[in-house]
């Protein structure tokens, strides 16, 4: 049994890389609470570090309006 490059290249982008960002958010939190930043230091320490995660989640929407509407 043969798996392709592109099974892994998706299993680790849709599967594996997601679990990595709902981490960095859980990381995000922890942060926010060790360091008594309150709600505004919390939302910004979201919104910096979770910029990010924003632009994955156009990825995948640009890609999916691409091949629908466009292609």
């Amino acid at each position: 049994m043969t798996i392709s490059d592109q099974t892994i290249t998706m299993l680790g982008l849709y599967v594996l890389l997601p679990i990595f960002i709902a981490f960095l958010f859980f990381i995000m939190w922890d942060i926010s609470k060790k360091s008594n930043a309150g709600k505004q230091g919390t939302f910004w320490i979201f919104v910096a570090l979770g910029a990010g995660f924003m632009g994955f989640l156009a990825k995948i929407v640009i890609e999916f309006v691409l091949k629908t509407w466009v292609i």
